[in-house]
């Protein structure tokens, strides 16, 4: 379970929503490199409860904040990732909250963070188990992963997850050419922690992939 939700779901803001001031925006800034501290720096054990203290200001941003797109995905993120360090049947309920969060961000503004909702809520999709235990659908991953694509079709994290969406649908030479294309994504300013953790991770498929294409 915990390599099911390790990799979810980081992106570069996008220029904030109406609802969003600079103050918000600041918060939203260290939301997420918090979070990529936790995800790539700290050791396994320990990311558990850090993920439990920083989905406590994503929940308070999203209830001072409830019409900006930009905090749900954020709460979606943060949650996902606490349920992938957790672990276990007892993960779920964190997983269907995430998936929640995400689905507002989408019915507020599709578009926001580049349509990073698309991404997020896709990687959920394919990675949660099926039903009955969970809402897992390799169907609907697939659709939202190319919703993703037509807004940000160079993204770094829109192509890692669609690379490993096709990964897992044993379409091995095409998940080699997105990974590709996302290891050429541009470097994105002051997420130099994010990048160089979501490269190594594309890195690591990459290697996989290769293995089955030989």
């Amino acid at each position: 379970m915990k390599r099911l939700f390790a990799a979810l779901l980081f992106t570069l803001l996008s220029p904030l929503t109406w609802a969003m001031d600079a103050a918000d925006q600041q918060r939203l800034t260290e939301i997420q490199t918090r979070w990529a501290h936790i995800q790539y720096n700290l050791p396994e054990e320990q990311r558990s409860k850090a993920f439990e203290q920083l989905a406590s200001q994503t929940t308070a941003l999203t209830t001072q904040r409830p019409q900006a797109a930009e905090a749900w995905i954020w709460s979606g993120i943060v949650t996902s990732s606490w349920a992938g360090a957790q672990g276990g049947l007892g993960a779920l309920s964190k997983v269907k909250a995430a998936k929640a969060d995400l689905e507002t961000a989408l019915a507020l503004d599709p578009k926001a963070l580049q349509g990073s909702a698309y991404t997020s809520l896709a990687a959920l999709y394919d990675r949660v188990p099926g039903w009955p235990i969970g809402f897992g659908d390799a169907d609907k991953a697939d659709a939202l992963l190319k919703q993703a694509l037509q807004l940000n079709p160079t993204g770094i994290d829109s192509l890692y997850f669609w690379g490993d969406h096709l990964y897992r649908q044993k379409r091995y030479a095409e998940a080699r050419d997105a990974l590709q294309k996302a290891l050429l994504a541009a470097p994105r300013p002051g997420r130099e922690t994010a990048d160089a953790g979501r490269r190594k991770e594309i890195t690591d498929l990459l290697a996989q992939v290769n293995q089955k294409l030989n």
